[in-house]
């Protein structure tokens, strides 16, 4: 088993332990807050997840950036920076900006960082880093942390029932039908766009794969012309209705677990990224072209 397969495995015990931290922490943002969250790359994804989940739970006003593209100028109670190794040079520099502007809160896997002392409040959630490249339960994990740290969200599963179903999805065979597709188009409604968004990124890190992500309700707008015989189209969530019968009718595999939590479900597709790597001939501890952190000098 590759280093990062087994790191998805741990994933459910991850979750379990966000869920029993997250209420005592106190650098979380308060209901009423007006909040931004941001990171880079994988934590940027999940940042734009949570955005959706706490503004679903009715606690704010929630916006989400990519750290180098942080709007200067506009005004928030709180931001929430997401960064595994703490080293990322654009989230650095941006709590730098903010330091003493606006409170900021950081979560983070390795105390020994800058990111310890460019935060007002850091949550460190050491167990759950890994040693892989391609992140995979650092993300989820701190998107469930965040997550338990709203209560109770309508229509969405708690972040221990979550984990219930991960259960499930770090072992549950893949068809082989979708491991074997040329082409994989990922979509998701409202916070599970920031997953679609994920999943997409893990084929292309891990596999070097053709993928892409998109609103669902975008999809129908253009990107299903991409879609076909051999092709997959996977939903995170509830399938919008009528979506089925278009993939269906332009001859794509619709790849669709509305019983699981989407969270649950990008297990799947981590889990996928693996498998096509390794039928490629690829190493996924060793993916081309990538470091565990972007260091810029």
């Amino acid at each position: 088993m590759s280093r990062t397969a087994a790191e998805i495995a741990t994933q459910p015990a991850c979750w379990q332990r966000a869920a029993e931290a997250a209420p005592t922490f106190d650098g979380l943002p308060k209901p009423g807050e007006r909040v931004a969250v941001t990171g880079c790359g994988t934590s940027w994804f999940m940042a734009i997840a949570y955005a959706a989940l706490r503004e679903a739970a009715g606690q704010g006003e929630t916006d989400a950036f990519a750290s180098s593209e942080f709007p200067a100028g506009r005004t928030y109670d709180r931001v929430v920076a997401i960064t595994r190794s703490g080293t990322t040079t654009e989230v650095l520099e941006l709590l730098g900006q903010l330091k003493g502007v606006v409170p900021t809160t950081a979560l983070t896997a390795d105390p020994k960082t800058p990111v310890m002392d460019a935060a007002d409040s850091v949550a460190v959630l050491d167990w759950a880093d890994e040693e892989s490249v391609v992140q995979t339960r650092f993300a989820t994990t701190a998107l469930a942390f965040l997550r338990a740290g709203l209560g109770d969200i309508p229509g969405v599963k708690s972040v221990a029932e979550a984990a219930v179903d991960a259960e499930l999805a770090v072992s549950e065979p893949l068809p082989a039908s979708v491991v074997g597709a040329e082409q994989w188009t990922f979509l998701g409604r409202g916070w599970t766009y920031g997953l679609a968004l994920e999943a997409a990124l893990k084929m292309r890190e891990a596999a070097g794969a053709w993928t892409e992500s998109y609103p669902a309700m975008e999809y129908r707008h253009g990107p299903i012309s991409i879609t076909g015989p051999g092709r997959v189209a996977w939903m995170f969530g509830v399938l919008p209705e009528g979506l089925a019968g278009d993939v269906d009718r332009v001859g794509g595999e619709l790849v669709a677990r509305e019983e699981l939590d989407p969270l649950a479900d990008l297990i799947r597709a981590q889990r996928l990224a693996v498998a096509l790597a390794e039928s490629r001939g690829f190493d996924p501890d060793r993916p081309r072209n990538l470091t565990r952190s972007v260091i810029l000098g």
